[in-house]
């Protein structure tokens, strides 16, 4: 079997075939022929005019592109022509008739039954000189299929004429240009792409599925009655893009929005080519788009969460410079604090130094609420965490917040019954809605209105991925809005950022926003400020909902009866002056003291000292160990040894996510040398853990 050849298994009609005409012409001329001779020899019986008939049908015949055979009544093959022979390979001697025929050029049974069965039906139903063509795979003689069209046609002698013609190619080709076809229009429609072509005018000439269902439409038939202009959100659209591509005459990744049916905007990404005829004009165009919303707004998503890990390392870093300076400014300020206060008891009332040293203890104290502030930024505090229901709070700030906004400001308070309990400390959620409060109120000069709302909410997987830092889950949000001047978008990025306000001189630290971000960042929770120009602030704090239904019982500890003692106390510091200042105090309440800089003094210190060790006052971060390592390397030694540590803010080592560790107490510096007194015997007595 020739390859690529497919057999004809069932008949088909030999159609369309612009060769027919001559064939036809030859097999008419032929009969006409056949007839004269017949008629002229029963006229005349002259031997010379049937001589004369017969030369002209061989000459006919002889010189016929096509095969032909004659067949008499008797189903006799009287005369194949050479063409025919060529054709299949046969003598009129191996075929001498139509069953001999049948066998070898069909040697399937199947199919031979097939074309018999088709031959009878066409001989029977047809009439006298009536043409019925056929197509049907004939086997030659060496064994090559081919496909053969067939005209036959009965000639008034009883006789039949059948004319057949190799169209093999002719069907290759034209399976070739069908499966081609089929191919285009499988890949036309098969591809994950819209593709389309339109007229100048913007008249639908072709379009995939792909393209149909990307805009919405659910048949062919409504969607190519749509004008390209219709499918964009403005007409201006489509003439700018269809001016453009007539300028450019071909665009790659072109970007544009397009209206679905519902009236939805989608993004596309289009490559399109203008065609122009012979005098340069556009005939039409033609082009693949690619539905790219989810890109966009993956992008735009990607951006954004770029946007917000920028911000967040941002704040992460000003957050551990500004504990960093808290830490060393603390140290400074418990110098400072505490020999003016050693100071002051040398000086009676009235004394002008008794009064300068004063105002350096106040000056103390507010550099050191400017601290805690920076810690509080830092997420560098302890919280006294507890069982919180915010809507109490709101209540009972109440008051205090309408004096501090004043009476040209509206507050209003939407309060969801049933909140969700939350855990944190509450005196510094009281200060994240006082600052936010005061900050409202500074953004409306002339009035307005101040919303205080609390609401459960879930956040979700799909909220999680959008907002960096989220943990899907129960949350209790605060929503706090004002209706003042709002923010541009450069205000509201630095909005958190400490010591940056928009606020006159003198009107503020800039640390307000910061201190509300650290706050609720170190309680577990997001916030996010949404404002613009002219319509107002608004924050949105989420917060943890707490599975504990009951409160831990913490006793209130007692104050010690007395601050002296004569106890041996271990003082670990590596800032000198801090270290000098605590060995004084100790030793001024009656303590022994050993002292040590770092680690390995204290290793040399307990080397050298063999009694008990009562007390060790260490501080926290030190070069080298660390006042957790140095702790856990005394307790082997003195297992009874009770531990205070002195830290300029917390650190991992002791607290954790704010909260202290069981068992630990903690000075926080600056501190007084009262309190250090006070502290030291609160350790020593089991009656304290942190101030």
């Amino acid at each position: 079997m020739n390859k690529g050849l497919k057999p004809q298994k069932r008949p088909k009609s030999f159609e369309n075939r612009a060769d027919i005409t001559e064939q036809m012409r030859v097999e008419e001329s032929l009969r006409r022929g056949k007839e004269e001779l017949k008629k002229l020899a029963k006229e005349n019986g002259t031997e010379e005019a049937l001589s004369a008939e017969r030369l002209r049908f061989q000459t006919l015949a002889e010189g016929a592109p096509f095969g032909m055979v004659l067949i008499d009544p008797g189903d006799q093959f009287i005369y194949i022509n050479p063409k025919f022979k060529e054709l299949f390979g046969y003598d009129l001697e191996e075929i001498p008739n139509g069953k001999t025929w049948f066998k070898k050029a069909y040697p399937d049974p199947a199919y031979r039954h097939q074309v018999i069965a088709t031959w009878i039906q066409d001989l029977e139903s047809s009439r006298l000189g009536e043409r019925r063509p056929r197509v049907f795979t004939v086997t030659c003689k060496d064994g090559v299929e081919k496909i053969i069209g067939f005209i036959p046609v009965q000639l008034a002698t009883g006789e039949n004429l059948m004319t057949c013609e190799d169209i093999t190619q002719h069907k290759q080709t034209e399976e070739a240009l069908k499966e081609s076809e089929a191919r285009y229009r499988s890949l036309f429609e098969g591809v994950p792409v819209g593709l389309y072509r339109t007229t100048h005018e913007g008249q639908m000439m072709d379009a995939n599925q792909t393209f149909i269902q990307m805009l919405g439409y659910s048949d062919r038939e409504s969607f190519m009655r749509v004008k390209a202009e219709e499918l964009y959100l403005k007409i201006e659209d489509w003439t700018q893009w269809q001016t453009l591509l007539d300028q450019e005459g071909i665009l790659h990744h072109h970007e544009k929005q397009l209206r679905r049916r519902d009236g939805t905007a989608i993004w596309v990404e289009e490559n399109a080519r203008a065609y122009r005829g012979p005098d340069g004009q556009v005939l039409y165009y033609e082009g693949s788009l690619e539905d790219i919303t989810e890109k966009k707004q993956a992008t735009a998503e990607m951006l954004a969460l770029q946007e917000q890990l920028r911000q967040s390392q941002k704040m992460e870093a000003i957050g551990r410079l500004a504990g960093g300076i808290a830490h060393d400014f603390n140290n400074l300020l418990t110098v400072i604090s505490g020999y003016s206060q050693l100071s002051l008891i040398k000086f009676q009332e009235g004394n002008p130094l008794r009064e300068n040293l004063l105002e350096i203890q106040r000056a103390t104290e507010r550099a050191a609420a400017l601290t805690r502030q920076l810690l509080a930024f830092g997420r560098r505090q302890i919280l006294d965490m507890r069982l919180i229901d915010l809507n109490l709070i709101v209540q009972e700030l109440d008051r205090m917040l309408r004096r501090v906004i004043g009476e040209d400001i509206e507050l209003v308070t939407l309060l969801e019954k049933g909140l969700w309990r939350i855990k944190s400390d509450p005196s510094q959620i009281e200060q994240v809605i006082l600052n936010l409060a005061v900050n409202a109120r500074d953004a409306m000069p002339k009035g307005g209105r101040l919303t205080i709302e609390t609401s459960n909410t879930e956040l979700n997987q799909e909220y999680a991925r959008s907002h960096i830092g989220v943990k899907p889950g129960p949350y209790v949000k605060l929503f706090i809005k004002d209706t003042g001047v709002g923010m541009s978008l450069e205000v509201m990025e630095r909005a958190f950022e400490p010591f940056f306000t928009t606020k006159e001189k003198g009107k503020g630290t800039g640390l307000g926003l910061s201190t509300v971000y650290g706050i609720v960042k170190q309680s577990g929770g997001n916030i996010w400020v949404h404002s613009e120009i002219g319509r107002g602030t608004a924050f949105e704090i989420y917060l943890p909902r707490t599975d504990e239904i009951k409160e831990t019982f913490k006793p209130i500890p007692s104050s010690p009866q007395r601050l002296q003692g004569s106890e041996t106390i271990l003082l670990v510091e590596d800032e000198e002056a801090v270290r000098i200042l605590a060995r004084k105090t100790l030793q001024n309440y009656g303590y022994h003291t050993l002292e040590a800089a770092n680690g390995e003094e204290v290793l040399k210190v307990v080397k050298e000292h063999d009694k008990k060790i009562h007390l060790l006052v260490t501080d926290v971060v030190m070069p080298g160990m660390s006042g957790r390592e140095v702790a856990d390397h005394l307790l082997l030694l003195y297992p009874e040894i009770k531990v205070l540590y002195i830290s300029g803010y917390t650190d991992s080592a002791i607290v954790h996510h704010g909260i202290l560790e069981p068992e630990t107490a903690l000075l926080l510096k600056p501190f007084k040398p009262e309190a250090l007194a006070s502290k030291v015997r609160e350790v020593l007595e089991g009656l304290s853990k942190r101030s």
